[in-house]
């Protein structure tokens, strides 16, 4: 929810939060992908129109590189004893898919990055998206870059 209203999220009760997040579920389309093993989920990440994640220009200087309408990787979350096991490249790898098919132009994702940061990271590390194919496409913090994944060719 940080990323749909902004510091606001901090403020409100854990159960509120929980309570707003459930009815974008319910409203729908669904705000992200689910990866399970089994019947275990084991990670999460959020995937949306950037345009429903309003926090990402108050954030960490997110702010739009261009108009393209681009489609957001913003967070992830990976359960223990699950890190460090691939779950996030393929949670990646089907948040393309997912965007492709709904017609996004692009996928955004603000990962860290690791050489620049000893932080850990809910937005996964620039590493990973790279090797996924993204490119850096703008830089306003050392340490979180925005990168992007096109989907089909834009003209600018």
């Amino acid at each position: 929810m940080y990323w749909r209203i902004g510091a606001a999220y901090r403020k409100l009760p854990r159960v509120q939060n929980k309570a707003a997040f459930r009815e974008i579920v319910k409203r729908g389309p669904p705000p992200g992908l689910v990866a399970f093993d089994g019947d275990v989920a084991v990670g999460w990440c959020q995937l949306t129109p950037r345009d429903a994640l309003p926090g990402l220009d108050r954030a960490w200087r997110l702010q739009r590189v261009d108009q393209i309408p681009v489609w957001s990787i913003s967070c992830f979350y990976v359960r223990i004893g699950y890190r460090r096991q691939g779950v996030t490249s393929a949670l990646i790898s089907a948040a393309l898919k997912v965007a492709k098919r709904a017609g996004a132009a692009a996928v955004e994702a603000y990962p860290l990055d690791a050489d620049k940061t000893p932080s850990s990271s809910w937005t996964g590390y620039a590493t990973t998206f790279k090797r996924a194919g993204f490119k850096v496409v703008a830089r306003h913090v050392p340490a979180r870059p925005i990168m992007r994944h096109a989907l089909k060719t834009i003209a600018r």
